[in-house]
């Protein structure tokens, strides 16, 4: 006979998924700081209940702890600070506001102390409406146009990340027609593989970011295409280059690729300098650091990471004989990631059986017995989460509305969209009493899920609300069907 899937991990899951030993438990690495249960069982965030918000916004609904996103944020700032204070005076940091951005968000990251990175003329626009102020502001991108380009110009953006020989040109022509100079980084590909998924990983040579730092072997000078752009950047009148830039990927936790990185950048910087007499004062090392969305992730705190990268620096710069530049980096997920949740309504419940080896495990299909999966229905899904579906992304989810003392079941968290691939979580256990009108909290939402929000079967995008010291407001409005039909100019 198998073994009941409410007492033992069914073989349906993954290996990583154990059976939790109190499903009302929170793991607390995935949960901002201030999330915790009431007296009654319901989840809380900010001393507001869920039940609460849900009656006032309504679900979906993406639920940010303000407090928490700024404590992390000062985290960073702190941390980087004081690890890189001996080298270089300390660390300009920038938040990644691909990850997340509205204008509150911005006015967070400039009273923490931290700068802007934008990725396009949008975010441009949503970085001058909070009135940030354009020196505290980059512009990155691998395909820039001249209108972007003119607004970085017109806001007087404290750098723009160059992503190629090409766009080098046209910033250079565009700012000398202005009779400016911009300052420049140039993004680089220093050839690191980020331990992460592909769609995700930056540095490597076979993808569109960045000037590579290989040799060209078809070029008979033999320079990289890295070199070619400094010496460039170099001899410029509308160029000022600020110094070098790479990116290595996302959600990484291991620190042997920022390592690597570090270093290579510095070693090139110390060669480009000593060839061509220049002075490049910046270096960025980018972000990529991990959070958790699972049990079995493992974030590193930002103290660890910092002083982890300022070890590096300090012993290659000494080992080079040279001047630390100044150090930046560009945090977004993990600032952002885990300062939300994601509140969702149970709506329609399936169960199917699935065949799996029996419990010799031996995989012979006369000795399969089949398992129960279990569909829950939520009333949202890759419309405002497209990360499962994009990057093959694990997240969890808990019973929020109240606790239960229910035996668990492997289930499914699925949205209500026209396509058998719209699954929020793939694999978790929750209480088998589950039931329509109940309501389910998907951590670490706060990093790319209402960024990459659509209109998918005509679904209104949920609205993002700030919950801090017992009281919520609406950052972003969720859309209404008024706003879904303004666009549509009729027959």
């Amino acid at each position: 006979m198998p073994v009941s899937p409410s007492t033992a991990a069914s073989p349906l899951a993954p290996e990583w998924l154990q059976v939790p030993a109190d499903l009302n438990e929170l793991h607390r690495p995935m949960w901002a700081g201030s999330v915790s249960r009431d007296g009654s069982g319901a989840l809380t965030v900010g001393g507001m209940d869920v039940q609460a918000l849900k009656e006032q916004f309504g679900t979906p609904l993406f639920v940010m702890d303000e407090a928490d996103f700024r404590s992390r944020a000062r985290a960073f700032k702190d941390s980087f600070d004081s690890a890189f204070a001996d080298i270089c005076g300390g660390v300009d940091v920038y938040y990644a506001g691909k990850s997340f951005l509205c204008t509150a968000v911005v006015k967070w990251v400039e009273e923490e102390g931290l700068r802007l990175d934008t990725a396009s003329g949008g975010e441009l626009a949503v970085a001058a409406r909070a009135g940030i102020p354009g020196e505290r502001v980059a512009l990155h991108g691998n395909n820039k146009s001249d209108a972007e380009l003119n607004r970085a110009l017109d806001m007087k953006l404290g750098r723009i990340v160059v992503d190629s020989l090409a766009e080098l040109d046209r910033v250079g022509a565009l700012a000398q027609a202005r009779g400016e100079q911009a300052k420049v980084m140039l993004r680089l590909t220093p050839g690191v593989h980020a331990h992460t998924h592909e769609f995700i990983a930056t540095a490597h040579e076979d993808q569109k970011f960045g000037l590579s730092m290989a040799a060209d072997t078809t070029d008979q000078a033999g320079v990289s295409a890295a070199e070619e752009a400094v010496a460039a950047a170099a001899a410029h009148p509308g160029i000022e280059l600020l110094g070098l830039h790479c990116h290595i990927g996302s959600q990484i936790f291991e620190p042997d690729g920022f390592a690597m990185a570090a270093e290579k950048l510095l070693r090139f910087l110390a060669a480009m300098q000593e060839k061509y007499s220049i002075t490049m004062p910046e270096l960025d090392l980018g972000g990529g650091y991990g959070i958790a969305y699972t049990p079995v992730d493992t974030p590193r705190p930002a103290a660890e990471i910092a002083n982890a990268m300022a070890a590096v620096v300090r012993s290659t710069c000494a080992e080079l004989g040279i001047d630390a530049p100044r150090i930046s980096i560009e945090p977004g997920r993990a600032i952002v990631g885990s300062t939300t949740f994601t509140l969702y309504e149970v709506g329609t419940l399936k169960t199917v059986r699935v065949d799996a080896p029996g419990a010799s495990g031996d995989g012979d299909a006369g000795n399969n017995v089949t398992y129960p999966r279990r569909y829950v229905s939520v009333d949202g899904g890759m419309s405002d989460n497209a990360r499962p579906v994009l990057y093959d992304a694990d997240y969890s989810a808990v019973l929020a509305s109240r606790t239960s003392g229910a035996a668990p079941q492997l289930s499914r968290v699925v949205g209500k969209h026209c396509e058998s691939g719209d699954i929020v979580v793939r694999d978790v256990y929750l209480p088998e009493d589950v039931a329509a009108g109940d309501l389910l909290a998907v951590p670490g939402t706060g990093a790319y899920c209402w960024a990459l929000s659509s209109n998918y079967n005509y679904l209104a995008r949920p609205g993002v609300v700030a919950v801090r010291d017992g009281s919520a407001r609406l950052i972003v409005r969720g859309e209404t069907e008024e706003d879904l039909l303004s666009r549509d100019m009729g027959a």
